[in-house]
């Protein structure tokens, strides 16, 4: 799993259940706005063949406003 902005929202933890549902933890950025994309691949690049794209998760931040 790969973040486009790594800044912005960051990829923090991937887990697979047993049952095969994968659970994606994502960091985002409290004070900065904007969008990435995270991207996550079928299998791991280090196995035999190419990784491929699974699917990808179009992020939006828009940061909360306080007052001061």
């Amino acid at each position: 799993m790969r973040s486009s902005a790594p800044a912005l929202v960051l990829a923090s933890g991937w887990r697979v259940d047993v049952d095969g549902t994968a659970h994606a933890s994502l960091r985002c950025a409290g004070t900065r706005g904007g969008t990435a994309d995270v991207t996550v691949s079928a299998k791991a690049p280090d196995l035999a063949g190419a990784a491929r794209v699974a699917f990808t998760l179009h992020v939006s931040v828009v940061p909360f406003t306080t007052q001061g």
